[in-house]
């Protein structure tokens, strides 16, 4: 038996479709282990080496896929085609014991019968540039994270979370809204005159320009001193300009343009519409089975395969007629900074229409593969043509402009219409009579409108991600996290008045900390920068810990700045700062190490987490009582739910439970069986829940080996249970 694991039971089921005989797929369920939850879990002592645990809701499916991996022949890593996704594949070979040089990962960009067996056909070694690429992010992230959240926390009196890349957008949000708010309207007036040729029909120009500039009149005497120069003017036709304009057409989505087409057309948040796009990818339930609709839809890439671009123009041919290909097939070219990694996003089978597909998607998802699935047709399909004209009449000093133009051949728009209505005065879309240079004009009238400047427009998810991406601020997989961060309604950073993105007042205050004691993490461009060194890291280039030990030395130097309180110590008179350890938050001397004196901070201040209440939906924050840390509900005292943070580690041997790792009054680690009181069991080392067949007493596991508890018993050093 070969075994595959994916991280999708949709994806397991929709693959094993295409596999017969000695194939079992079967699902890990996303990440097997990852940084805890209750503490940082990074070494910044020891070269900042993470530290991974098991979740243990994630231990029964560890469990069922040792046993199969045990049982087969060959392990195949197949999980997302990303670094994410490898680093996943890292995890799996770790916690089950695979050979990490193994060539056991496969990748595939469509879950497709060919794209499958020919993943099988050419496995490869984990890609360890990917996963260390993937290990920076996360452990850079988690420090920015965990060590500024506390100290903004502390200063606000508030449950705040601060991050790398999150709050960077924020800060873009809390600056248009300041632009907004001081955005003084300017006056100005917009002159249009009804013009007519002799014999033809009347046509209306708008004032653009005064002795060949740009010109407005600013004020209504202006604007009264310009109409009585006009009345007495000549008009004429100063110039005519006919072409055929050629609109090509998009290119086909990555998942940044999906992301903001599902906003613009189906009204969709970002993570609704990779929540959906995951779906279309992994497959959905068909009465032939499985079925997967589209290929990976977390990618930067706009190049598309050989086959699926044939595929596409034999169809537009057959669908639409031959005059709808293009001579030459349509490329497109990625951003410099892409990674390029996969295809982009379109449909699997362009013989799958979506009315093929109706029944049996629900509504979002037949919306959403309907947008992507024409969006690539229209992608390889002829250039749209225009026949357009634009004129200039001149008068006395003055220009006045106006526009037209005529669809002659739809192209691409007769599948996806990418078109906008058109915002601007200047351009208008008249129809217009057959003109010629010279040609002299009759004023019929002259009408005058007030105008005044508007302000810049607030952000929607759309055009946040847009700016972002232009920017280079995050990555494809980072965006729907982002707005579902910013969105939060139990945080509420940001609210939304129709489509539009409004800070709420804690906003203003968490930026402003920000910008004043992190003023570089804060920068667009450091965190441009640093999306680029992390990419340096996927390719090979760069070692992941230095890159960490680069930005800590000057970050920390901010954070302890930052973490000054008006607490003075009171054995030394230094101020002092807030920290936050694993076993919650604590006030400790800023003389450190001359004065090393710490004390317990007030219970106010708390550490946020990502955790929500089970019992009324509130956030779960961090706090420290009497038996170590525990979650605790922001709603308290209206709601006292809590919840144990203290890590689970080891099997006792008496009951069968699991040992919770504990330190004692003197500082050292042990480990108490979480029956306590009804079993009383404890260990000075992590116990396996196994009892060594010899002497009978219970096993320990000390630096990864095993061994008998019983020092005087012969198998001590290699016991068997």
């Amino acid at each position: 038996m070969q075994l595959i694991i994916v991280e999708s039971p949709h994806k397991a089921k929709t693959i094993e479709k295409f596999l017969k005989g000695d194939y079992k797929v079967d699902a890990s369920k996303g990440h097997v282990r990852d940084l805890p939850v209750n503490y940082m879990g990074i070494s910044i002592s020891n070269n900042f080496e993470p530290h991974y645990v098991v979740a243990p809701e994630k231990k029964q499916d560890i469990k069922r896929l040792e046993t199969l991996a045990k049982k087969a022949d060959k392990v195949y890593l197949a999980t997302d085609p990303d670094r994410e996704g490898e680093a996943i594949s890292w995890h799996l070979a770790e916690v089950l014991g695979l050979d990490e040089n193994d060539v056991n990962r496969i990748e595939f960009n469509e879950i497709s019968e060919k794209a499958v067996k020919a993943a099988l056909a050419n496995p490869r070694k984990i890609d360890k540039n990917l996963v260390d690429a993937q290990q920076a992010r996360r452990v850079l992230d988690r420090i920015v994270g965990y060590s500024i959240s506390p100290a903004a926390s502390s200063r606000l009196n508030e449950n705040l979370s601060a991050g790398r890349v999150q709050s960077v957008a924020l800060k873009m949000v809390v600056d248009r809204e300041r632009e907004i708010m001081n955005f003084k309207p300017q006056e100005y007036w917009n002159l249009k005159a009804d013009v007519q040729p002799n014999g033809k029909s009347a046509f209306k120009v708008l004032l653009t320009e005064k002795a060949g500039k740009k010109y407005k009149p600013s004020s209504k005497e202006e604007a009264d001193g310009v109409e009585s120069v006009l009345k007495s003017a000549q008009f004429y036709v100063k110039n005519v300009k006919k072409a055929v304009q050629k609109s090509h057409a998009p290119a086909p989505y990555i998942t940044s343009t999906l992301q903001q087409d599902g906003s613009i057309r189906l009204n969709l948040t970002a993570p609704q519409v990779m929540q959906i796009a995951q779906r279309l990818y992994e497959g959905v339930e068909t009465p032939k089975g499985h079925v997967a609709l589209i290929t990976y839809m977390r990618t930067d890439s706009v190049r598309i395969s050989a086959e699926a671009q044939k595929d596409a123009r034999d169809f537009i041919a057959k669908t639409y007629g031959s005059e709808f290909v293009p001579a030459k097939p349509n490329v497109y070219r990625s951003k410099k900074d892409a990674q390029d990694a996969h295809e982009a996003i379109r449909p699997i089978d362009i013989n799958k229409t979506p009315e093929s597909v109706q029944g049996i998607l629900d509504k979002n998802q037949f919306k959403l593969y309907k947008l992507i699935y024409e969006r690539f047709i229209a992608s390889q399909m002829a250039e749209a043509k225009y026949d357009s004209v634009s004129v200039d009449v001149a008068a006395d000093e003055y220009t006045f402009k106006t526009s037209g133009k005529t669809l002659l051949f739809k192209g691409y728009l007769a599948v996806y219409d990418d078109t906008k209505k058109e915002e601007d005065e200047e351009s208008g879309n008249a129809l217009l009579p057959v003109l010629s240079n010279g040609e002299l004009l009759n004023l019929l009238q002259l009408n005058k409108e007030q105008k005044f400047t508007k302000p810049p427009v607030r952000y929607t998810e759309a055009s946040l991600i847009k700016s972002m991406e232009d920017k280079g601020i995050g990555r494809p997989s980072t965006y729907a996290t982002i707005m579902a961060k910013l969105s939060d309604k139990k945080r509420e950073y940001v609210r939304k008045e129709k489509k539009y993105l409004v800070p709420n007042d804690i906003s203003y205050d968490l930026i402003d900390f920000l910008v004043k004691y992190f003023a570089d993490i804060m920068e667009i461009s450091f965190t441009a920068r640093m999306e680029t060194a992390l990419d340096d890291i996927g390719e090979g280039g760069k070692d992941w810990h230095k890159l960490i030990a680069d930005f800590y030395a000057p970050f920390n130097k901010k954070l302890q700045n930052a973490k000054l309180t008006d607490v003075v110590c009171e054995k030394c008179g230094a101020p002092m700062i807030i920290n936050s350890g694993r076993y919650g938050n604590y006030y400790a001397c800023s003389n450190y190490p001359a004065c090393q004196n710490i004390k317990a901070v007030n219970e106010k201040v708390t550490i946020p987490t990502d955790k929500i209440c089970p019992k009324c939906g509130g956030m779960m924050v961090e706090r420290e009582g009497k038996f170590g840390k525990f979650l605790a509900c922001s709603n308290y005292p209206t709601c006292k739910h809590t919840v144990s943070m203290t890590e689970s580690v080891g099997i006792c041997p008496e009951c069968g439970r699991e040992t919770k790792k504990m330190t004692s009054r003197g500082g050292k680690t042990f480990y108490g069986c979480s029956g306590y009181p009804n079993c009383k069991f404890m260990s000075w080392d992590i116990p396996t829940g196994k009892k060594c067949e010899e002497c009978g007493h219970y096993l320990i596991e000390v630096d990864g080996v095993v061994k008998c508890s019983n020092k005087k018993c012969k198998h001590g050093q290699n016991a068997k249970g």
